[in-house]
């Protein structure tokens, strides 16, 4: 069988496999996200333990995803090799020992290279995750299989927050830390004990996709030359400039353009977070269909951006912001599980794990940069600015997603011709 004809998953996939399979993958993502966030709520904590500036605590956090950013990249070509189950292993375990050396902290310089740890591990799940996805799951399931990915990362978001800082409160922040630890150690133990779920022939997927044979012109890097990859890479840095605005800068500048109450700008955040979860439901849906997927992305952020102009020059009342920022995250949400299927529908069948390592380095690029704009327009009280400039960014990745498009004619690899 050459690589062309590869099948994207076996077909003897079962919907009770399948859904054993996707839980899985959905726990392990979850924990990925969690550990994203489990230093940033406990930033007060931290401050005052260390005696440095919040500036110095960004910086933990700018290692982490430049690390992330770098393993993922790197980590696509070791789960083609080797499968994706050993390096779902360790990556939960670097997760958990970075946990556990935030806790045992006694100075800055050890969060730093704490965060160099968890970078390692945070940056093997996307390649691995949609590995197991595109091999395993039955292709009329995928659409569901990226929607639960979805809404799992988005619920690790949420619970980090939730985990540390009533620990934190009520023993201290590392006991909050060595909790965080100690639950991706579970999550570990749970993947163990369904590894037979998580297995993936490679020497089969080796067979099937010319792995073992003499390489084609460019080997291993050939995936390199198809346009349509580094259009996804661009589109996904674009979707994280537009998570960590959200995240980090958005309910803010709205709170002080309509005047809203410290209180329900904290909502903001979880109204979002929440209903693009349930936007990911119906997403996954109507991405049971691939053709649509670019249609899709670019209606969904379409609404997205022009619910974000409202924002920035509309006036109504305060009770409006949470109520705007759902549905800019419902229809966010909606477009998620066609997003990653951008992805898919660009990713030659020999290159999987590479493919997806590469274009989600965006996330973590996007991530490290934007607050370096953004956190600029905020310093200055360009609160509009702030707003308007996420509308702009939602925009670009309409454009990108109708760009995969364009170019995927030209994605096919020579050996698949």
């Amino acid at each position: 069988m050459s690589s062309s004809s590869f099948p994207t998953a076996t077909p003897s996939t079962s919907l009770r496999g399948d859904a054993q399979l996707i839980g899985l993958v959905g726990l392990a993502h979850a924990i990925s996200h969690f550990s994203q966030l489990i230093l940033a709520p406990l930033f007060p904590w931290l401050k005052d333990a260390f005696n440095v500036s919040y500036t110095e605590l960004g910086a933990v956090l700018t290692v982490f995803f430049v690390v992330s950013c770098i393993v993922q990249a790197a980590s696509g070509f070791i789960v083609d090799k080797l499968g994706p189950r050993p390096v779902l292993f360790v990556g939960l375990g670097a997760l958990a020992l970075a946990a556990f050396g935030y806790a045992l902290a006694q100075s800055y310089w050890m969060l730093l290279l704490c965060a160099v740890v968890g970078g390692i591990g945070n940056g093997v799940f996307h390649p691995v995750d949609y590995t197991l996805f595109n091999r395993k799951v039955a292709p009329t399931r995928l659409g569901h299989a990226y929607s639960v990915h979805g809404i799992t990362g988005s619920l690790g978001w949420a619970l980090a927050p939730a985990f540390v800082v009533p620990i934190a409160i009520a023993f201290s922040w590392r006991v909050a830390l060595a909790s965080a630890g100690a639950l991706a150690i579970v999550v570990l133990l749970v993947l163990w004990a369904y590894r037979s779920v998580l297995a993936l022939d490679v020497k089969t997927v080796q067979k099937a996709t010319g792995h073992g044979e003499p390489a084609p012109v460019g080997g291993e890097f050939d995936f390199l030359r198809i346009p349509a990859v580094w259009m996804c890479f661009g589109f996904f840095f674009f979707y994280a400039v537009v998570i960590s605005v959200v995240q980090t800068f958005a309910p803010v500048a709205a709170g002080h353009l309509h005047a809203v109450p410290v209180a329900l700008v904290a909502v903001c955040l979880t109204v979002y977070m929440v209903a693009s979860a349930a936007g990911m439901v119906a997403g996954g849906f109507l991405a049971s269909d691939p053709s649509r997927c670019e249609r899709i992305v670019g209606i969904g952020f379409g609404v997205a951006a022009a619910l974000a102009l409202v924002l920035a020059f509309a006036q109504f009342p305060p009770v409006m912001v949470p109520v705007l920022f759902g549905a800019m995250g419902f229809v966010s949400g909606v477009a998620g599980p066609s997003r990653d299927l951008l992805v898919k529908r660009s990713t030659p069948p020999n290159a999987t794990g590479r493919v997806y390592g590469v274009v989600y380095a965006g996330l973590d690029i996007g991530q490290a940069l934007a607050p370096l704009v953004f956190g600029r327009l905020m310093d200055h009280g360009q609160y509009t600015s702030v707003i308007a400039g996420l509308a702009l960014v939602q925009g670009v990745l309409i454009a990108s997603a109708f760009n995969v498009t364009r170019v995927r004619r030209t994605a096919l690899m020579p050996a698949s011709a």
